[in-house]
């Protein structure tokens, strides 16, 4: 049976405004985006308690700019925590509805108002192993580095003390008389004209 491969993972982003008025328009418009959403059945906090918030941080907001009571900037600045923390939480909340329909990520987070950003793709292994063809060994391929390369293989049961194989001018090998039922690791350099490269990312795999 085919394993069905995941669409990319798409983050959720806020980029919240970093000045009162700003963030108040902002945050009322995502409310506004959210509320009556059939993507958006049971968000958390819920819409209500964050307008509450919104609410709160406006109306301290006005004590600032209009009285200039004493604490009324601390107040302000506690209202906004709130707001902002507020909108974490609904963030988290939006990503996991993401997550839930990957097909359909983009379009659940936009809804939202909010920002995508990719999750970064995993960098694929420049080596790969699987089982040799008798017990306790391990057949190895590299990706190819040309017809005039040679590669160097080394493998090592604890990941520490490394023990070098013979080198070959192909980019495959396989390595015997290997431990049984022991996870080992493997890695490989290559070898052009103009000397020795690093030696790549180590892989693991369970010796049969």
């Amino acid at each position: 049976m085919t394993k069905k491969s995941l669409s990319p993972r798409s983050i959720a982003v806020l980029k919240l405004a970093s000045s009162v008025p700003a963030l108040l328009k902002q945050g009322r418009a995502t409310v506004a985006a959210m509320e009556n959403n059939p993507m958006f059945t049971k968000p958390n906090p819920p819409l209500d308690q964050v307008t509450k918030s919104l609410d709160a941080l406006e109306t301290a907001e006005i004590a600032v700019t209009q009285t200039r009571a004493p604490g009324s900037v601390e107040a302000r600045d506690a209202a906004k925590t709130i707001v902002v923390s507020d909108f974490h939480l609904l963030r988290a909340y939006v990503q996991s509805v993401a997550d839930a329909d990957r097909a359909n990520s983009d379009k659940i987070i936009t809804s939202a108002t909010m920002h995508v950003k990719l999750s970064p793709a995993r960098k694929k292994s420049d080596l790969a192993a699987k089982a040799g063809p008798v017990s306790g060994s391990v057949r190895l391929t590299a990706r190819s580095a040309g017809p005039r390369a040679s590669y160097e293989w080394q493998w090592s049961t604890d990941g520490k003390t490394w023990q070098t194989a013979p080198s070959t001018l192909q980019a495959h090998t396989t390595i015997t008389g290997l431990p049984v039922a022991v996870l080992c690791s493997f890695r490989v350099r290559v070898v052009t004209r103009t000397g020795e490269g690093e030696w790549g990312q180590v892989i693991t795999f369970l010796v049969r």
